[in-house]
């Protein structure tokens, strides 16, 4: 099960195995398809089955009014077989049987909650899992990873008939996001409308990713030729696909409510001393979940042998490595962090500007190469970012010949959620595909996948809301399910920490880039 949080993912199980933009065409007719093939293809059939299976698992749920939905006061918490003291180590399980606001039961699952159990004196936080029933009841269990006081929480994120409207909502549309494109010519400069998909019935440039099946539109400038764009940059448009009622469902009081008020904190003793040997962690294991938990602010994995890396050892370790973080702004937020502590690092100057240039960091006397490379279409900022050298992830993987002393991350997630689904699923797919190309021409490379994390709670719940983005994790997880890779859940860690933020702090990402460091080295 996924920490914190349900689906009925066990249904889903699809097993999927398997830059420049160097084709510029105009066009004047108006298109209605994403892909510039016209074909399916393998990756289009894919791509289908996946999207069936999650219609299939998140099912319209209308109402006629918001007091038939899940309401967190009415439902009903029971711990099973309470004590007045627990054993570390042991699992706690929770009966949850939801009902509306009318005190009603419910009788089909889906609601969207989020569990976790903490200790602020200890700096301590995992989160739980939940398995949902199908039928109005759910059982949440927390593994008790330490001694103590222990507080426990379920959140209602949002009821069965929210997650519903989100999905239909999200799958409506590619217009949330506008895209602005800068042409320069000499001196002349002039900004068009960009877009996922074909705009209008206007003259266009189609930049095109043909074996990929990727593709990235603008409106043609008069007197220019398409290979003049530049920059990009993008703002939200204002547009909803939700009802007035549905739109209720999202109000800052009807988000994330605690389902677990009147349950007390449980008391946790060492009872006995458990010996637990375990193998050092490695790529290509299996992350449970929960795959670890905080303890005095540092991450704990629980099913490897985990070394805590100090400056020395880090030093150690990133001598004569070369490393790319592909992604978005959470993987920049790690090239960020290291030269804090690793203070031969050197910023070195690529004459970028702005935030999503590439960055490069340097330590010529050890050999270590470390850059961040944004990812492609969709990415979503008001800055004006440079498009010169976009490169769909796949691209980028491509160019790396690799070796046992090269090491990539990757990341994808927090632009995508304004979008329909397929978008994000056929860039999974096609990362993968690069992966196992990489793989075949030097299978000693090390690849880590970081999920995507929690964010606001209450930032724009329809564009940018934790939902999407669980799809998401989820679907990146089965999708590389069986591939060669590591795994930072960083969806699992910001739930522990509880950092309800789309840059988590400096501690956090400390974490994630030692686990990092125990996969390669």
């Amino acid at each position: 099960m996924v920490p914190g949080t349900y689906l009925f993912w066990s249904a889903l199980n699809l097993p999927i195995s398997l830059y420049h933009w160097n084709n510029f065409t105009v066009s004047s007719e108006p298109k209605t398809t994403l892909s510039p093939l016209k074909s399916p293809t393998e990756t289009e059939l894919k791509i289908k089955r996946i999207k069936e299976k999650l219609d299939q698992l998140i099912p319209p749920r209308p109402f006629t009014h918001v007091n038939t939905t899940t309401s967190a006061a009415h439902s009903r918490v029971t711990i099973l077989n309470p004590q007045d003291t627990y054993c570390r180590g042991d699992q706690l399980d929770i009966l949850v049987e939801v009902r509306d606001h009318l005190g009603r039961r419910k009788e089909y699952g889906g609601d969207f909650l989020r569990a976790r159990m903490s200790s602020p004196a200890l700096k301590a936080g995992a989160s739980g899992k939940v398995t949902d029933f199908n039928n109005g009841t759910y059982l949440v269990s927390f593994t008790l990873f330490w001694e103590g006081q222990v507080s426990l929480s379920l959140l209602l994120i949002h009821p069965s008939e929210g997650v519903s409207a989100l999905w239909r909502a999200r799958n409506q549309g590619y217009d949330r996001v506008i895209f602005k494109g800068k042409f320069v010519n000499g001196t002349s400069q002039v900004f068009t409308e960009c877009g996922l998909t074909p705009i209008s019935s206007a003259e266009l440039c189609e930049y095109l990713e043909t074996r990929d099946q990727e593709a990235f539109y603008c409106v043609r400038p008069q007197h220019m030729p398409c290979e003049a764009l530049t920059h990009m940059t993008t703002k939200n448009r204002e547009i909803s696909y939700l009802t007035v009622k549905e739109k209720s469902l999202f109000n800052r009081s009807n988000v994330g409510v605690e389902m677990m008020k009147h349950l007390e904190h449980i008391h946790v003793s060492q009872c006995y001393q458990r010996e637990n040997i375990k193998e050092k962690c490695q790529i290509g294991m299996k992350v449970p979940v929960p795959g670890g938990y905080t303890f005095e602010g540092r991450w704990i994995t629980t099913f490897c042998n985990q070394t805590q890396f100090n400056t020395i050892k880090i030093k150690d370790c990133l001598k004569g490595k070369l490393i790319y973080l592909l992604g978005d702004s959470t993987l920049r937020q790690w090239i960020y962090y290291l030269p804090k502590v690793v203070k031969t690092l050197k910023f070195f100057d690529l004459h970028g500007t702005g935030l999503f240039k590439k960055h490069l960091l340097l330590d010529a006397e050890r050999h270590t190469q470390i850059q961040w490379k944004k990812h492609s279409y969709p990415f979503v900022t008001m800055q004006l970012y440079s498009v010169i050298e976009e490169g769909y992830i796949p691209r980028e993987i491509d160019r790396i010949p690799g070796d046992k002393n090269t090491a990539i991350s990757i990341t994808l997630g927090q632009h995508f959620r304004l979008f329909p689904i397929d978008i994000f699923i056929r860039r999974a797919i096609n990362v993968r595909k690069a992966i196992e190309r990489l793989f075949l021409r030097s299978p000693a490379t090390k690849v880590i996948l970081k999920t995507e994390n929690i964010r606001e709670m209450h930032s724009n719940t329809e564009s940018f809301g934790d939902f999407h983005g669980y799809i998401q994790y989820l679907t990146m997880k089965d999708i590389f399910k069986d591939l060669n890779v590591g795994v930072i859940d960083a969806w699992d860690m910001t739930i522990a920490y509880g950092t309800n933020n789309v840059h988590p702090p400096d501690h956090v990402i400390g974490n994630q880039i030692n686990m990092f460091l125990n996969y390669i080295c």
